[in-house]
């Protein structure tokens, strides 16, 4: 036997070594085989220990007042009775209804705005407007600017669907009052006066009457 002939069984026996260590070290792949399992799929689950709370709070509530109190869960309540209403929205027809009443009133005209008051609102102020009549007296008012308005409180009647709504102004105007000559005997048109009003309107949610009417006044 000639030495290229040792030499070509020495390689192939060491072949046939490094073959069989191979399969007993990576193993073999015979037919289908899994592919490998994603990284999270091998990691412990943590299990929370909170409940995710969707939306979160809301804004158009808790701008206006506190955040968990019964003014907020009366406001919450109305929404849900009627999801048209919003606090924002009500609020800028108070503003606006609050200078068109008070000038009303000052000016002893209240035709215009009877439709947005009580029975009883409607009597006081009526009340008040004869008296000035019969002593002679007619005021002049003009209406400055909102200086402060602030939602003080709200209630809600689940049974009935009775919603009120108490708000405080800050209101500033110019005053004056005449006797029946014409003679200013009190206020100034030079001098503006701050005025603060606490007013609860309402309304039965759920109605088509879309419009809160005054029921209380105070200060």
């Amino acid at each position: 036997m000639n030495s290229s002939l040792i030499q070509l069984l020495v390689l192939a026996g060491i072949a046939v070594f490094l073959i069989l260590k191979l399969r007993s070290v990576l193993g073999t792949r015979d037919g289908f085989e899994k592919p490998p399992i994603p990284l999270e799929d091998v990691r412990p689950q943590v299990k929370r220990d909170f409940e995710v709370i969707e939306g979160g709070p809301d804004r158009d509530i808790i701008d206006h007042v506190p955040d968990g109190s019964s003014s907020a869960k009366a406001l919450a309540a109305m929404k849900l009775v009627e999801p048209a209403f919003a606090v924002t929205p009500f609020l800028a027809g108070a503003r606006q209804a609050y200078e068109m009443i008070l000038m009303a009133f000052e000016r002893g005209d209240i035709d215009p705005v009877r439709a947005f008051l009580s029975d009883e609102v409607e009597a006081s102020f009526t009340e008040v407007i004869e008296q000035r009549a019969k002593d002679g007296l007619s005021v002049e008012a003009n209406f400055v600017g909102l200086k402060e308005m602030v939602l003080e409180e709200a209630t809600f009647d689940r049974g009935s669907g009775f919603a009120e709504i108490t708000v405080r102004f800050v209101g500033e105007l110019t005053q004056v009052v005449r006797d029946k000559a014409g003679e200013v005997v009190e206020g100034d048109t030079k001098s503006v006066k701050r005025q603060r009003d606490v007013w609860t309107f309402a309304r039965r949610m759920g109605v088509d009457d879309p419009n809160w009417q005054l029921v209380a006044t105070g200060d």
